[in-house]
């Protein structure tokens, strides 16, 4: 081990004590040369196989194979650990995979319109099936009126109507003749089919009507008697008017009953025969069914065919048309097949990836538009599928928070998947309204869900949700890190390989592969783990590949400028190196990257430099310790030292946590205040009570501070503070601390120690600087290949300490033991008890003289 000789200007005779610190090879992990037998991509093969997730894995085939109701995928883990390139990869190997579901579509209810009847169909058949319906539409609407032109056809009607006329002449001259006999006439006064004739008394053979007849009454040229009796005969004629006109009535309908039935027995053969091949090409009961119906109706509106077409017969005789959306003038829209999913050509179950699952992309609508006279209107054909339908018989991926978001679109997923049926309906959530009084016929959907989303999400929906649970039984965890050895470091490799391959990059060499390893352990924090962020890793190859490339078309340039004999341009840093991405080219990448998000950092970096940030990195001061903070901007994170500082008094308040009081503390950074207390009375307050009034401070802090990872600074300070002695200002602390005075690990150790080597860098090094940090961290030491040569050079120190008293060793350069009177003077814990000692004495005269 490492060590340093510590030195005392105030005290003589000290034993000379060595502080250990972190052996330089134990700073950051290299890989081994010797473990690969490659000199580039070129010599390694692509695997298909998930890097570094068993766990994951093994859920997700568990969930993917168990086709029970309930057995949906959670897949939590953090963003670029290949959740979705899992899913994707996984989905192949299923034998849901190997299954090609059914066709969709909705048809007519002709029984009742406002229920559409549900048809399911293999895989290209409701295709056939849309093709076969609107081809028999054209058909009859071509061949019915040419029947009805037809020289037999219209020789029968014309018998039928012929006799219908004579009948009624023949009930109407009766009537007139009877009229006739009672002195009336019968009076035509309207036009048409339907007008009714006026009877009129013949007075002097002249047709008169009643108020003629009031006034000849008044003059006195009939009686009132005649006027009465003619009134009388009148109404007992009219009445048989309505007897005839019955007559006449029941003779039309005869007629249209006969001409009906002529219809049918001419058209009927037509539209059975067409009908019937249909019905032999599917062998389908529901087909069968609706064609029966779609027979009978046919038949029964035959005038919807005995008529001109125009442009809407030509207008369906080409294929584009039969298979787009129904025109709202479609008048044969009722024989229309509205095909809401549609399989053909699938050669395995669908797979869907719903980028915006609102309840609309999800479950379907039924659309509706707006007449002219401004209702609302729609119909079978406006019937929408949505994803869940599409992905039925397959699998559907979607992100957790997307749904969750999206009005309405909870609590229908889990019914449907909990009832493994869907209902399609024009659902409006922000007015929670239907549109449509449409009510589809519910259909059967076996779906697999995958649902992506964090563990907060996971956990709140499991605890707080009944169903959730019932619905999503398998829980898939993505790690973002996996164990360092040799087995996954090739697996590393072969992934650098396959992300050269698949996006066509420059080959990397050996170095440049090692590299990217390491940055994956960097950005795992452990030397014994490797990142499972692979999109991460992968942009730094990506960033990396473009350096190499541009570099080389500079190179190209440069070389056909000197061939033509003029300057060449300077000489650049990173040299293309027979078109290969080399270990420099990832550095260089790695580097530009912090550096696009290093602005704070540097503006931070600016104030201590300038004095508006006050730290101090060499001399001794009572009370004052560097302490060291991690900012994490997301992308970006990175160390800042931080003057911490105690003031202690006579006084019973114990210690002021001033961050607390001026609310800027969170709770577990007030938990480690409240563990120094703890501490204190282990050691000190065993024989005494404690009579102190003490502060801490992070100097210069206007912001929130959390974590516990400060709280050793902070006991530092106050020891110092208790006992007197100078802290070294050069040295900067980081590490949390229990009640036992036991050092406990902390995070963001490498970040933490290359902040404050980089202000020491920046006020200047001077070979006793240094950080203190947990013992336990070292295995979590990635730093830069800078202040790895810092130390290396003596310039720079790592210590790592596993108590308080270590620690306050170091800082203080003064040794715990008790070698002789000197010594045991100068002991931070004898000056501590002796301090606290005054303390209480002080504070019983106090109360004394009161």
């Amino acid at each position: 081990m490492k060590e340093r000789k510590t030195k005392s200007s105030k005290v003589q005779n000290l034993k000379v004590k060595s502080f250990v610190e972190v052996p330089v090879e134990e700073l950051r992990w290299h890989p081994d040369p010797k473990m690969f037998n490659f000199n580039s991509t070129n010599d390694l093969k692509t695997l298909p196989d998930i890097i570094g997730q068993k766990r994951a894995v093994d859920a997700l085939r568990l969930g993917l194979d168990i086709e029970s109701l309930g057995y949906n995928i959670f897949v939590t883990g953090a963003i670029g650990t290949g959740r979705k390139t899992a899913v994707k990869h996984l989905l192949k190997d299923t034998d849901r995979m190997k299954r090609i579901p059914e066709d969709k579509l909705y048809v007519n209810n002709f029984k009742n319109p406002d229920t559409p009847r549900l048809i399911r169909l293999p895989a290209g058949q409701g295709r056939a099936f849309r093709k076969d319906m609107n081809s028999l539409v054209v058909y009859l609407a071509k061949t019915i009126p040419t029947v009805f032109e037809s020289k037999e056809y219209q020789h029968g009607r014309k018998e039928i109507i012929e006799l219908q006329q004579d009948k009624v002449k023949q009930v109407l001259k009766r009537f007139e003749n009877e009229v006739a006999k009672c002195n009336f006439s019968l009076i035509k006064v309207l036009n048409g089919p339907y007008a009714r004739p006026a009877i009129l008394p013949v007075i002097d053979g002249t047709p008169v009507n009643f108020e003629q007849l009031s006034v000849m009454e008044r003059e006195g040229k009939i009686s009132s008697s005649l006027v009465d009796k003619l009134e009388k005969k009148h109404t007992e004629l009219n009445d048989k008017l309505e007897v005839v006109f019955k007559e006449i009535r029941d003779i039309e309908m005869d007629a249209e009953r006969k001409i009906a039935s002529l219809n049918h027995k001419i058209v009927a053969p037509i539209v059975e025969h067409r009908v019937e091949e249909i019905s032999k090409k599917y062998k389908n009961a529901k087909i069968n069914d609706y064609l029966d119906s779609c027979k009978e109706n046919i038949l029964d509106n035959l005038s919807k065919f005995n008529r001109k077409q125009g442009g809407l017969t030509s207008g369906l005789t080409s294929e584009e048309n039969q298979s787009a959306s129904l025109s709202d003038t479609d008048s044969f829209i009722e024989y229309r097949v509205n095909l809401i999913v549609d399989n053909f050509g699938s050669k395995h179950a669908p797979v869907i990836f719903e980028t915006s699952p609102n309840y609309r992309n999800l479950f379907g609508t039924i659309e509706a538009t707006m007449d002219k006279t401004g209702y609302w209107k729609t119909d079978f054909t406006k019937i929408k599928a949505g994803s869940i339908l599409q992905a039925d018989g397959g699998f559907m991926i979607i992100e957790a928070m997307d749904a969750l978001v999206e009005p309405g679109v909870w609590q229908t997923l889990k019914r449907t998947l909990r009832n493994q049926k869907i209902e399609i309906q024009n659902y409006v959530p922000y007015y929670m309204i239907l549109t449509t009084g449409l009510k589809p016929e519910s259909i059967s959907c076996d779906v697999k869900v995958v649902m992506v989303g964090d563990m907060g999400i996971y956990h709140i929906l499991y605890n707080y949700d009944e169903d959730f649970k019932k619905v999503f039984k398998i829980r898939a965890d993505f790690d973002s890190v996996m164990p360092l050895n040799e087995t996954s470091q090739i697996a590393y490799a072969n992934f650098v390989k396959k992300v050269v391959h698949n996006e066509n990059l420059i080959p990397f060499n050996k170095e440049a592969i090692m590299r990217v390893m390491e940055y994956g352990v960097e950005i795992a924090g452990r030397q014994d783990k490797l990142s499972t962020r692979f999109n991460t890793v992968a942009d730094i190859m990506r960033e990396a590949n473009y350096l190499a490339h541009k570099e080389q078309k500079t190179e190209d340039k440069g070389q056909k400028t000197e061939d033509r004999g003029q300057k060449t341009s300077d000489h650049q840093t990173i040299r293309p190196s027979d078109n290969i991405v080399t270990e420099l080219y990832v550095e260089q990448a790695i580097e530009n990257r912090n550096e696009r998000a290093r602005m704070i950092e540097q503006k931070i970096q600016e104030l201590i430099e300038n004095g508006t940030i006050k730290i101090d990195t060499e001399g001794s001061v009572i009370g004052q310790v560097n302490g060291l903070a991690v900012y994490d901007t997301g992308e970006y994170s990175f160390g800042k030292p931080s003057r911490i500082t105690a003031k202690v008094g006579v006084g019973n308040s114990g210690i002021v946590d001033i961050e607390r009081e001026a609310e800027l503390s969170g709770p577990i950074h007030r938990k480690g205040v409240l563990i120094l207390s703890g501490y204190l009375r282990d050691k000190y307050a065993q024989d005494m009570p404690i009579v102190m009034s003490a502060s801490i401070c992070f100097e210069q802090s206007y912001s929130g501070v959390e974590g516990d990872s400060a709280s050793s600074t902070e006991l530092y300070a106050l020891l110092s503070a208790l006992s007197g002695l100078p802290i070294r200002q050069e040295i900067a602390v980081t590490g949390a601390v229990n009640q036992k005075g036991e050092i406990q690990a902390i995070g963001g150790v490498n970040e933490k120690i290359e902040g404050f080597f980089k202000t020491c860098k920046v006020k200047g090094l001077t070979g006793t600087q240094g950080v203190i940090i947990p013992h336990q961290n070292i295995n979590d030491l990635m730093l830069s290949s800078e202040v790895v040569h810092a130390v290396k050079q003596g310039k720079f120190h790592i210590y790592p300490v596993s108590s308080i008293d270590e620690g306050i060793e170091i800082l203080t350069d003064e040794g715990m033991s008790a070698g002789d009177e000197v010594i045991l003077r100068r002991n931070v814990h004898a000056l501590v008890s002796k301090r606290l000692q005054e303390f209480a004495q002080k504070w019983r005269e106090a109360r004394a003289d009161k």
